[in-house]
């Protein structure tokens, strides 16, 4: 996940207005800030949580759920979380963006694999969601601990080892019938969400900390 960079406390604006950067009275902001603001915001944030979260909760709560549809719910999660993952690559700087636009496409195609043959089994699909957790955390870990300014780096990082654990967990104790492998999953997802949640509530916290005027400071002025 990506965590928006804009929670320092250093003068200046730091979000751009609507419009920022056009020449005229009608124009229209660059498609790549509109996307960068959105993923900026902590309610993308959270989204991508919530697209994690009731995917595994769907999954605990209906243990008796066939393959078929274990295999249907996890190519939706993962096509919802890489098209989160793609929109907040642009909350980051261009040196930066790689690692989570490998993250996106990941996500992707390991969806529209689980989609594209849902009746696979039990070992491909395991597979194929152990590798995604897996090289997610290492992505994900690598760029918190790479990049410094990320607030909320400790959060970042547990969620990123979190995923290494469970991508690991799953490869290495494969589920030898679909209900054990639904239950493993199902944890795990709702595991994932939430931490990706108390992330998200975090850099919640972070911009409205920055915008909140310190006391006996006077709030900046226009």
């Amino acid at each position: 996940m990506t965590v928006p960079r804009e929670t320092t406390g250093t003068a200046g604006p730091v979000d751009r207005p609507e419009g920022s950067g056009t020449t005229g009275p009608g124009a229209v902001d660059d498609p790549a800030q509109v996307l960068g603001r959105l993923g900026r915001s902590w309610t993308w944030l959270m989204g991508s949580a919530v697209a994690t979260l009731v995917p595994g909760v769907l999954v605990l709560v209906w243990p008796e759920a066939t393959l078929h549809v274990v295999a249907v719910l996890i190519g939706l999660y993962l096509l919802l979380t890489g098209g989160f993952r793609f929109v907040a690559v642009f909350a980051r700087e261009g040196h930066e963006r790689l690692p989570g636009l490998l993250l996106a496409v990941l996500y992707v195609l390991a969806g529209v694999l689980c989609l594209r043959n849902p009746l696979q089994t039990v070992a491909a699909l395991s597979l194929i969601v152990g590798m995604v957790w897996l090289v997610s955390g290492v992505l994900t870990l690598y760029a918190a601990l790479a990049t410094g300014t990320l607030p909320h780096r400790g959060l970042l990082m547990a969620v990123a080892v979190l995923a290494v654990v469970a991508g690991i967990v799953v490869l290495a104790l494969p589920a030898e019938s679909a209900r054990a492998l639904t239950r493993l999953l199902g944890l795990w997802l709702v595991l994932l969400g939430l931490a990706e949640a108390v992330v998200a509530v975090g850099v919640r916290s972070a911009v409205r900390g920055t915008r909140t005027p310190r006391p006996g400071r006077p709030a900046a002025t226009a």
